[in-house]
């Protein structure tokens, strides 16, 4: 039987940067909102009202008040505090604006996928891709400093598919409007870099039959020989993942996790800790950041592969969302990533034991977990149902 080629669908001709969030993610963002001379496809799941919002939809519209074709997608729930006052303003001002709608929603809930990557694509040249949302909370701004999160900025070969995506996604979601754009690059493109960077575009919409990302994580716990390291918002692997990181472990992998020791959402929060005995038992180091509310999705292994996005390692991501990661296959890249790691690791958090778990939850704290964790599963899996504060 013909092995599959590792190295299938990676582009070689590329630049890649990680950009922490925060105040760094949003400039890297506005210069190429400025920059832009042909299109930008801006496609987010949470874009809020709000400061920074706000600066974001300003140049978004004078973009598309120099000529640039803009095309705005965002979640039907998520986003719901855009204003219809607002969406009319930017479309007057050139802005092709859409909704991603889920099945049904209301103020309360919705029923239905969700729009979860956030990637942002300029000229077909270059792209931000991570897991970072347009809101205050994810700035820093004064007298707060911003959730923790990781973005990846672009450029060369890797962003002809982005592109692609983009577009794609864009017509879909426009289903029954008579206005779709057809593929078609721009005339005048950067020359590709000169740097050999391998990098893939991978993709998760369970409901189309593409699971490329959890495909990704479960092929790296089996071909990981040394370490992992894994930081995600909201950490609740299935089965399948548990049992790979297990037969990693016995195969002498060294795993890292990093999870929320502050979180947005309580009832996710008290689910992972149902985990954490399962962690620790099969000798997985396991630690709780402090410093503010972790929402990244990033890891790597063997100090050599990576992936950042909008992918969380749990049900929804999985089954529910449709969510866009990178994959780098390059060692300098995975260095950094490792790093700064490390740095969270050594810095800002605190490890999880067994015993001190044991000591701080008894059995009422550990029944109400199982309670959390199942109710989650259920709801997640076979319902696809999110109530407000399950914004992610």
């Amino acid at each position: 039987m013909k092995k599959p080629n590792p190295l299938k669908g990676y582009t070689s001709r590329n630049r890649v940067d990680l950009v922490r969030g925060g105040k760094a993610y949003f400039e890297t963002l506005i210069r190429l909102l400025d920059d832009a001379t042909h299109s930008i496809h801006f496609q987010m799941y949470i874009l809020d009202e709000d400061e920074t919002g706000g600066e974001v939809l300003e140049h978004l519209c004078r973009a598309a008040e120099r000529g640039v074709k803009v095309y705005m997608l965002v979640d039907g729930y998520a986003s719901l505090h855009l204003t219809k006052k607002r969406i009319r303003e930017i479309r007057g001002r050139g802005v092709h604006f859409r909704w991603f709608e889920p099945l049904l929603r209301a103020r309360k809930f919705y029923f239905g996928r969700r729009l979860h990557q956030k990637v942002c694509v300029v000229d077909a040249d270059t792209a931000l891709v991570g897991g970072v949302n347009v809101s205050n909370r994810y700035n820093d701004l004064p007298g707060q400093t911003a959730w923790l999160d990781w973005a990846v900025l672009v450029e060369g070969e890797a962003v002809e598919k982005l592109y692609q995506v983009c577009l794609e996604l864009w017509n879909k979601a426009g289903w029954g409007k008579s206005k779709q754009i057809q593929f078609k690059l721009p005339p005048h493109r950067k020359a590709l870099p000169e740097e050999n960077c391998l990098v893939r575009v991978r993709r998760q919409d369970w409901v189309r039959f593409r699971t490329e990302i959890s495909s990704s994580y479960m092929r790296m716990m089996q071909d990981a020989k040394q370490e992992v390291y894994m930081l995600s918002s909201y950490f609740l692997p299935g089965r399948q993942m548990r049992k790979a990181m297990e037969n990693a472990v016995k195969r002498g992998v060294k795993i890292y996790v990093i999870a929320a020791g502050k979180s947005d959402v309580w009832m996710a929060k008290e689910a992972e800790r149902y985990l954490y005995r399962w962690l620790l038992k099969n000798k997985i180091s396991l630690f709780e950041y402090q410093s503010n509310v972790l929402h990244g999705k990033i890891s790597c292994s063997d100090g050599k592969w990576a992936t950042v996005g909008s992918f969380n390692i749990n049900f929804i991501s999985a089954y529910a969302s449709i969510e866009l990661n990178l994959e780098i296959l390059d060692e300098q890249f995975a260095a950094k990533v490792k790093q700064e790691l490390l740095e969270i690791i050594e810095q800002e958090s605190v490890p999880v034991t067994e015993s001190e778990s044991q000591q701080k939850y008894g059995w009422a704290a550990r029944a109400w977990q199982k309670t959390c964790y199942t109710s989650i599963r259920l709801i997640f899996v076979l319902f696809t149902f999110y109530f407000k504060q399950r914004r992610n």
